[in-house]
């Protein structure tokens, strides 16, 4: 039986497959973050010092503008939530950024996309 649920194992799976990690690498970092060889070994605590590892990674940032994996998959939680499709965002994301994709984005211009989502879901829970 997993330490972990299974969303967490699912998380370490998405941010492996995001950061480009071979197997080898990804087992290497689980074992020098969290002395074990699979995912399914963590304890909690060893999840939060293997997701501290990727965020500190080089590897973290998406482009060479400094956008983040962590602000990646946060615009792409905040897009599903407001049920948005990808052509949606791209309109979006062209309209008040002149960007075709998250990925194009810099470090300051996820962040201020981030706002402006954040704000348009909370525009959206106030009139249901």
């Amino acid at each position: 039986m997993s330490l972990l649920d299974h969303k967490k194992l699912a998380v370490i799976h998405i941010v492996k497959r995001e950061l480009n990690l071979s197997d080898q690498e990804y087992r290497d970092i689980l074992e020098q973050v969290a002395g074990v060889r699979s995912a399914r070994d963590l304890d909690p605590e060893g999840f939060q010092g293997l997701m501290r590892s990727f965020a500190r990674s080089d590897n973290y940032q998406v482009n060479r503008y400094g956008l983040t994996l962590r602000q990646k998959l946060f615009i792409s939680h905040l897009v599903a939530d407001l049920g948005w499709s990808q052509a949606h965002l791209g309109n979006f994301l062209n309209k008040y950024y002149r960007k075709a994709a998250v990925e194009a984005l810099t470090k300051k211009e996820a962040s201020k996309v981030i706002v402006a989502l954040k704000s348009i879901k909370g525009s959206h829970q106030h009139r249901t």
